[in-house]
């Protein structure tokens, strides 16, 4: 989910089973990622139809995707993702599809630890601010909703003022 014009790259790692089963990121039903993000650009995005939210993040620059490609794993959780069977989307064509993106951040550690090992080191040519975010998913109970939406605040609000997109 990614407009030309994007400024701000948000990643997961790779989109779980009610994800690919409708096509669509963060599906599950009790994923924050919705309702976090749109907190945090105030909009209803949780609210609206899954096709509107495309039109809602290009207005406010932020492209959506996931470090990989593909993999195997059993289940929804990255942990259960088999490390020899990663495939990482090509960021090197990404980013020279969307120039503007230099903000990169991270739903969760797995998409940051996996992005710095097979990712990064393709990218040395760019300049990237990379930062990582506290999971949306459910699984990741240590932080209330409350506690994530601050951090989730704390992160990508400076860099939504400073290019002009909150």
């Amino acid at each position: 989910m990614a407009e030309p014009k994007a400024r701000l790259l948000i990643l997961g790692s790779m989109p779980g089973e009610a994800s690919l089963r409708a096509g669509q990121y963060y599906a599950h039903p009790r994923n924050l990622f919705w309702r976090l993000l749109g907190d945090v650009l105030a909009e209803p995005l949780a609210e609206l139809p899954y096709e509107r939210r495309s039109v809602v993040l290009a207005a406010h620059g932020v492209a959506v995707w996931d470090v990989l490609a593909s993999c195997q794993r059993s289940g929804s959780l990255d942990t259960a993702i088999l490390g020899n069977s990663m495939q990482v989307n090509d960021f090197v064509s990404f980013l020279a599809e969307h120039p503007e993106i230099r903000h990169i951040f991270f739903n969760g550690t797995m998409a940051a630890r996996t992005f710095r090992r097979f990712v990064l080191p393709q990218l040395a040519v760019y300049d990237l601010h990379l930062q990582g975010l506290p999971s949306s998913s459910p699984a990741h109970a240590a932080l209330d909703y409350v506690q994530k939406l601050e951090r989730w605040r704390q992160a990508l609000l400076p860099i939504l003022h400073a290019l002009n997109l909150a």
